[in-house]
C-alpha cells in the first residue's frame, strides 16, 4: 500500500500502520524518490505530488526483501525504474523472476547488470500469466498495470488477504480492480482522485 501511494500525485493518509522496520524502510524509499513522508502515531502521510527520482540505491533496497515491489510502482508513475537488487530474507532465497516476467509481459524492457535492475519502455495493458501464485508478483503486476494504457488481466494470481486489501486501496485511488481474492484479476487504470485515506 505504501508503494501504491507513488501512483497518486497528491496526499495519501494511511492509518493503522504498524511500527515495523519494513514500514520505516518503505518510508525511506518514498522520501528518496521525492515524496514528503510523515508519521504521527500509527498514521503515515505521503505526499507524492513530486516524484523526481526513478532509482533506489543499494543502501535502501537491501533493508527489506519486499523493496522490489517499488519497481512496478515507479515504472507506472515515471515510465522507467532503476533499482539495486533487494535485500535478503530469513526464509532463504526468494527469486524475483516472476516480478520481472510480469513487467516484461506488459512491454517493459528489463535489463539486468551485476548490481542493478533497469526497466524501460512504456507499459501497455495486456495479459499476465503466472506459472504459480505469488503474493509479491501479483502485487507488482497490479501496481505496474496502473501505468498501462488499457486493461490488464492477471491469470493464476495469489488470493491472499493482502491482495484484497491492496485492491481496496487502489479502488479508492480511482483504479478499477475486479476479482481480487480470485485467481483472475482485472485492472483498469483510472483518473487518480485527490487525497486518499486508508484504514
Amino acid at each position: 500500500i505504501l508503494a501504491a501511494t507513488l501512483l497518486v500525485p497528491d496526499v495519501c493518509e494511511i492509518e493503522n500502520c504498524p511500527f515495523l522496520s519494513d514500514v520505516n524502510a518503505a518510508m525511506g524509499i518514498l522520501s528518496h524518490l521525492g515524496c514528503s513522508v510523515k508519521r504521527s502515531g500509527r498514521t503515515v502521510t505521503v505526499d507524492a505530488t513530486c516524484v523526481y527520482h526513478s532509482d533506489i540505491p543499494n543502501t535502501l533496497m537491501r533493508e527489506m526483501r519486499s523493496s522490489i515491489v517499488f519497481l512496478g510502482a515507479i515504472a507506472a508513475r515515471l515510465g522507467e525504474a532503476e533499482l539495486s537488487f533487494p535485500g535478503g530474507c530469513e526464509l532463504g532465497p526468494r527469486p524475483i523472476d516472476l516480478h520481472l516476467s510480469a513487467l516484461s509481459q506488459l512491454g517493459g524492457t528489463i535489463t539486468l547488470t551485476e548490481d542493478e535492475i533497469i526497466c524501460g519502455e512504456k507499459l501497455v495493458g495486456g495479459h499476465i500469466y503466472f506459472p504459480y501464485p505469488s503474493v509479491g508478483a501479483t502485487e507488482q503486476a497490479m501496481l505496474a498495470a496502473c501505468g498501462c494504457c488499457g486493461m490488464t488481466v492477471l491469470h493464476h494470481c495469489a488470493k491472499d488477504p493482502e491482495i484484497e486489501d491492496l485492491a481496496q486501496y487502489m479502488n479508492r485511488m480511482g483504479v478499477k480492480i475486479i476479482g481480487a481474492g480470485t485467481d483472475t484479476i482485472q485492472i483498469i487504470p483510472g483518473k487518480y482522485i485527490g487525497t486518499v485515506y486508508h484504514a
